[in-house]
């Protein structure tokens, strides 16, 4: 009866690709963990719309409450008595938390560096996926927004003061995140999920994780190549997207309207000149040291990347 009284929900996230309902990290936990509780939701993509630079993106609205990150949402969801861990132990609850920690420290950081800051991964695959998903003229400014983001996300949590180039930190988010892999595959070893027969909010992290580095098309695929000899881990993410997503039908982008405005033509141009900019500065935040002082104080940027950054 509750549930029938509940306020509607609706879910602003990024839209659907690769055989997923999200290609975003966070958006798939959220997107997961509605189908495992029962939750009622409505998908709204901000694809094509102008969120895509001003949402903080997963973002659940239900009445007055606007909720952000996966794992505020998911709390949100429970206190509306759609949980999905209600069976759980206190010490299976005490794992979850735990290899949600794993997954954040070891995992998250070569998400964002496969997606974002490999080279040849972001100019075929990522920029391109999100410029197309952004109206003109965010189309030239999101996939770079993004990007510094998730560069700077990455040596926050992975540079030592002074802050690392990019590159001297590369072969130890990559080794970590294989040995987090590992042990996700240990753990679940030839169960379905990793608490048994139903899926938890575990399997809603792992899920969100690991299926966008299965799924998508990547040029470069040091650790997608890693994920794929452990066969448990992508028959896990097979599973669930066929026993909660086989009906989800991915809308197709709309057809892109072609148009001579001669003003239209010059923002063109002149949008072109900031994007060029933009290269120019993320190209050198990759390539140089990082100043000191933006070590100041870490804790802004991560609350800020947190909740929007594509990964």
């Amino acid at each position: 009866m509750n549930q029938n009284m509940a306020a509607a929900m609706e879910l602003r996230c990024w839209g659907a690709d690769w055989g997923l309902p999200s290609v975003h990290t966070d958006s798939l936990i959220v997107l997961a963990y509605t189908k495992f509780s029962g939750a009622s939701v409505t998908v709204s993509p901000v694809d094509w719309t102008w969120k895509t630079i001003t949402a903080n993106i997963p973002e659940l609205l239900c009445g007055d409450s606007v909720v952000q990150e996966p794992a505020q949402i998911l709390n949100f969801m429970r206190k509306q008595r759609f949980n999905a861990d209600y069976e759980l132990t206190a010490r299976q609850g005490a794992d979850t938390m735990a290899y949600i920690a794993l997954l954040e420290e070891k995992l998250r950081p070569a998400l964002l560096h496969t997606f974002w800051v490999d080279a040849e991964n972001y100019a075929n695959l990522t920029r391109p996926w999100f410029a197309s998903r952004s109206p003109f003229p965010l189309n030239f400014l999101v996939p770079s927004h993004h990007a510094n983001i998730a560069l700077s996300r990455i040596l926050l949590t992975k540079g030592e003061a002074p802050l690392h180039r990019i590159s001297e930190v590369e072969g130890k988010i990559y080794s970590d995140a294989k040995e987090c892999l590992n042990l996700l595959s240990y753990r679940l070893g030839s169960a379905n999920y990793f608490f048994g027969n139903l899926p938890t909010s575990l399997d809603a992290f792992v899920f969100g994780f690991v299926a966008p580095l299965d799924k998508a098309h990547l040029p470069s695929t040091p650790l997608q190549s890693h994920l794929r000899q452990l066969e448990n881990l992508t028959r896990f993410c097979d599973n669930v997207l066929a026993a909660y997503f086989s009906s989800d039908q991915p809308r197709p982008p709309p057809p892109v309207q072609e148009t001579v405005d001669a003003n239209l033509q010059k923002l063109t141009q002149l949008v072109n000149k900031e994007s060029n900019l933009i290269e120019k500065m993320d190209d050198n935040l990759r390539s140089s040291p990082q100043h000191k002082s933006h070590r100041a104080d870490p804790k802004p940027g991560l609350s800020g990347a947190r909740s929007s950054t594509p990964a």
